[in-house]
């Protein structure tokens, strides 16, 4: 149940992020909205659809399917369930508009796609789920053959934008369980009851000190795993990415660079996914941020686009004037007498100043918008430099971290001692 529970998050994280960079509109305009956030990398995401509001949705619509298919609940906890579900929803849907991260057009259409998918996964995830466990290993390469595709077509946002990092996080994560419940439900070390590839645990049977180990290993394999691949990979991944570009097999992406364009890569890049353990006690001691302003390109750029639509608006409402709306009568062929040829070289003339006032003021006006573009640019944080070779090393990374999850850490713990069930035991 776990793993449909990551299916129906991967999907989420990762077809909004889809749809966010197809699209790439922006969040709504700061100023006027103050933004409330606790995440440094949210706000450089552009705002259509809310991922939060799928990802509430999809989970709380999962949950209430699965309260739906267990009668054995008694109604008053069951009352009690439906209650949470609608509030965890609800409060993440209409916070999101709450803090000015997104306007309500984004999160109906955030809402409604984690509808979608949690019916999705709650339709066809059983027969996936079979298909790997009881299937050969042509099903976990299908499916890790087809997230790959899904990841190359992801669309190529007009600025650099955080969701293609989160969505190969997540696909990587899939991956990973997919591949490893496969083998770990060949393997004698896991139960096959109520599901294969279930991994062995009893509290009764582990006891307090056995968990809190098991945990604590899980938890330290991960970061060292982590930290390890991640160092590996950067450094024998360009020289091969080189070489698959002599053949003609490079396939770049916009806002990375390609590996001939650079000799190495630094060894400790910043990965917001998941941070390293010197970041953890400052990501926790560190509160809401309050801001006011454009936080991102695109932010920048929507500011500057509203401002200069209504520069423009204002132009053309002091350009439609009475004295302006006035039609421009040539002095030439007047046969009305002297004051008529006057009173008409005088409209002329006053009108052809008013004209070079105008061209004036629009000179000066348009100067006024490069500068303001030019400082309002200047106050976005430039985005770090990004290496093509990072989403192979993101996806590889985040495939072993679930694989360790749900297979490499469930028979170390057998190993060690530290397991609930004899190898080969059907329970």
């Amino acid at each position: 149940m776990v793993d449909r529970l990551v299916h129906v998050l991967a999907s989420g994280v990762f077809f909004s992020g889809f749809m966010k960079d197809f699209f790439c509109l922006p969040r709504p305009l700061s100023p006027p909205l103050h933004r409330i956030t606790m995440s440094g990398s949210a706000a450089l995401e552009y705002g259509f659809p809310s991922t939060h509001s799928t990802n509430a949705v999809s989970v709380a619509l999962y949950s209430l399917l699965i309260l739906r298919d267990n009668p054995s609940i008694p109604d008053n906890q069951r009352i009690i369930y439906i209650i949470l579900a609608a509030l965890y929803a609800t409060s993440i849907v209409f916070g999101r508009v709450y803090c000015g991260m997104h306007g309500f057009l984004d999160v109906v259409v955030g809402s409604i796609l984690g509808v979608i998918l949690a019916l999705a996964e709650w339709v066809y995830g059983p027969l996936t789920n079979q298909w790997v466990w009881y299937g050969t290993w042509i099903a976990p390469l299908t499916m890790t053959l087809a997230i790959l595709v899904f990841v190359r077509i992801h669309p190529e946002p007009a600025d650099p934008c955080p969701c293609f990092d989160d969505g190969v996080a997540f696909a990587g994560v899939v991956i990973g369980i997919e591949v490893g419940q496969w083998h770990y439900s060949k393997t004698s070390f896991g139960w096959n009851a109520p599901v294969p590839a279930t991994v062995p645990y009893s509290f009764q049977s582990v006891g307090a000190v056995s968990t809190f180990l098991r945990f604590a290993m899980g938890v330290a394999i991960i970061f060292v795993w982590r930290e390890v691949a991640k160092s590996v990979l950067l450094k024998y991944l360009p020289p091969l990415f080189r070489f698959i570009g002599r053949i003609g097999l490079v396939l770049p992406r916009r806002h990375f660079i390609d590996a001939r364009d650079y000799k190495s890569v630094p060894s400790h890049l910043p990965d917001e996914t998941i941070p390293p353990i010197g970041q953890l006690p400052r990501m926790i001691r560190r509160g809401r941020s309050d801001s006011v302003g454009p936080q991102s390109a695109a932010d920048a750029y929507e500011t500057l686009a509203f401002r200069e639509r209504k520069r423009r608006e204002s132009l053309g409402q002091e350009g439609m004037s009475p004295g302006s709306r006035s039609p421009v009568r040539s002095p030439l062929g007047q046969e009305n007498g002297s004051n008529n040829v006057n009173n008409s070289l005088g409209g002329y003339v006053q009108q052809q100043q008013q004209q070079k006032l105008k061209e004036e003021e629009e000179k000066a006006s348009e100067e006024t918008y490069e500068k303001q573009e030019r400082d309002m640019l200047s106050q976005i944080e430039k985005p770090r430099v990004r290496y093509d070779v990072e989403v192979v090393t993101k996806l590889l990374v985040y495939s072993g971290i679930a694989w360790w999850a749900v297979e490499g850490t469930p028979i170390l713990f057998e190993l060690v001692g530290l397991g609930a069930g004899q190898p080969g035991a059907d329970r």
